[in-house]
């Protein structure tokens, strides 16, 4: 399915007015998707049901299970040549115990460890099971990340430090003036944004307010009202309205929406096999900082396919250069921010609010996926917890 790149400034400014995606209309050379990916439409619903930073235990419990029952987005399909994912030695008896705690203490919904080419653990808990997809929150951005990395790969994109304005010209004039799509892609912009997850006032918990007030150019409205607070460049900040801008980009560039795109860039070429689901934006495209839902095995598929290059897809050599530390947390010796990717003292992953996360140890042939509902947004303690477990797994022969 390969497709032709246009030029890329009169695409970035023909795209601004696309409302709908897939069809494609306007973006010379864009073809078809590789199958049928269809809108998903939930009961309407009150705004009020569907803030979910706020919802109760048993809600975010059960719903995690089931977002394409509270909001809009798109169906992939399973691709077409599943990969097998195959069963090998159990953990050790004394590992799998402590893992089990650590299910116990965090909450967690499913738990799966690809080591050497096979599964070695995997549990569930909270309802959740084998056949069932859950949210990811913020591992997301690792999947627009590598959609950000197949527009390059496909030419869509010509380099990531273009000007972000040259793929999204509403924000010119704005603190994303200067601004380049690596700088976006690292966190790095210098623009002020507040990603407190228990203020409802905060800049993230205020998107859904944006949607309300703009729907289609919420994200553009949103991000040009921001002010700059550091050079670009030179300050990290964790900004969920930034994978979104990634979004943008990618989909202005590709005329796609990112499921779509998705399909043909992740889902084939990793083997998912339970197909997935991608939140809407206002626009009709999807959001790219978050929130995709796939099933335990899927995760790890995706986990496996970053440990093996890509397939393809991207760049030779984009994960290694994605999930590198390409910004030092000086606080934090051995941790970093890459493209979208977390770093670590061994290896890096995805990561995503209440206790979702992709960790991936390449020199290991390690995955460890975990999905679960937190009791709180953020904990640095649980994820000190997992990554511990990892690092005792990384060390078995």
């Amino acid at each position: 399915m390969k497709r032709i790149p246009t030029m890329l400034a009169s695409v970035a400014t023909l795209a601004l007015s696309a409302c709908s995606f897939g069809a494609a209309e306007g973006f010379e050379g864009v073809s078809e998707p590789l199958a049928a990916v269809t809108d998903v439409t939930p009961p309407e619903r009150a705004p009020s049901e569907l803030q979910v930073l706020f919802w109760s235990d048993e809600e975010r419990s059960t719903r995690f299970r089931e977002m394409e029952n509270w909001f809009a987005g798109k169906e992939v399909p399973a691709s077409t040549n599943p990969r097998a994912l195959s069963t090998g030695e159990p953990l050790p008896d004394e590992l799998a115990a402590a893992i089990r705690k650590v299910i116990a203490d965090t909450n967690a919904a499913g738990v799966m460890v690809h080591h050497k080419g096979a599964v070695r653990f995997e549990e569930y808990g909270l309802g959740f099971g084998r056949d069932q997809r859950w949210t990811s929150f913020s591992v997301a951005k690792s999947f627009t990340s590598t959609l950000l990395g197949a527009a390059i790969q496909d030419g869509f994109i010509a380099n990531l430090d273009d000007p972000v304005t040259l793929y999204v010209p509403g924000l010119a004039g704005s603190a994303y003036e200067g601004v380049t799509v690596r700088q976006i892609a690292t966190m790095t912009s210098g623009v002020a944004w507040n990603e407190d997850y228990t203020d409802p006032n905060s800049d993230v918990a205020q998107m859904n307010q944006f949607i309300l007030e703009f729907g289609a150019e919420a994200t553009v409205a949103q991000m040009r009202g921001l002010s700059r607070e550091a050079p670009a460049g030179e300050k990290w900040l964790y900004k969920t309205g930034e994978t979104n801008l990634i979004g943008l980009v990618i989909e202005n560039a590709v005329g796609l929406s990112l499921a779509e795109y998705a399909q043909e860039k992740i889902v084939e070429p990793a083997g998912l096999a339970d197909g997935l689901f991608w939140m809407a934006d206002a626009r009709g495209g999807s959001i790219g900082g978050c929130c995709l839902s796939l099933s335990l095995g899927d995760y790890t598929r995706m986990g496996v396919f970053a440990l093996e290059g890509g397939g393809g897809s991207v760049p030779e050599g984009w994960f290694a250069e994605a999930g590198d530390s390409l910004v030092d947390f000086d606080n934090n010796p051995g941790f970093g921010y890459g493209y979208q990717w977390w770093t670590y003292p061994q290896g890096f992953g995805a990561q995503g609010i209440f206790g979702q996360s992709i960790t991936i140890v390449p020199e290991k042939e390690l995955v460890v996926t975990v999905v679960g509902n937190w009791s709180t947004a953020t904990s640095f303690a649980h994820r000190a917890t997992w990554l511990d477990i990892t690092y005792r797994i990384a060390a078995l022969d």
